[in-house]
């Protein structure tokens, strides 16, 4: 797998693990950054590679830094 693709997916899945610790849904969270549900997924599959400013808002909606959402080894 493309070092990039497999980036997104680890960051997608950090996504994930930090909403549930939070127990919002993906489509609360997605309401918080001013996303639609679908556009959430995409990020938290990997599908996508969010801009610096979805995941400033990602990181303010859950509650983190920004250091503790990249904090993931790959």
């Amino acid at each position: 797998m493309e070092e990039g693709k497999k980036i997104l997916k680890k960051l997608g899945a950090q996504i994930v693990v930090l909403r549930k610790k939070k127990k919002i849904s993906q489509t609360e969270l997605g309401y918080l950054c001013d996303l639609d549900r679908q556009a959430m997924w995409r990020i938290e599959k990997g599908k996508t590679n969010p801009t610096t400013l979805t995941l400033v808002k990602i990181c303010r909606a859950l509650e983190i830094s920004l250091k503790k959402l990249v904090d993931f080894e790959y």
